[in-house]
């Protein structure tokens, strides 16, 4: 598991690569599968930059928001 913010970041950036990749190819669930996984790891960023420890190992991206107390 990433301990390092940046790596969560750099992961995510490359899971919107991928996903940009697999829209241009018409693969539209993996499409959005993809793009879950990079806001989960940008979250876990995040979490991990402003909270200053490990992000929970979970997908749910709400309660990842909820925790680091972003206002969307």
């Amino acid at each position: 598991m990433a301990r390092n913010p940046e790596e969560w970041f750099n992961q995510a950036n490359y899971g919107i690569k991928t996903a940009e990749i697999m829209f241009n190819n018409k693969r539209n669930i993996y499409t959005v599968f993809m793009c879950h996984l990079a806001i989960e790891k940008a979250l876990k960023g995040l979490y991990a930059k402003e909270l200053n420890k490990l992000p929970p190992k979970t997908h749910n991206l709400i309660y990842l928001v909820e925790e680091i107390h972003l206002d969307l």
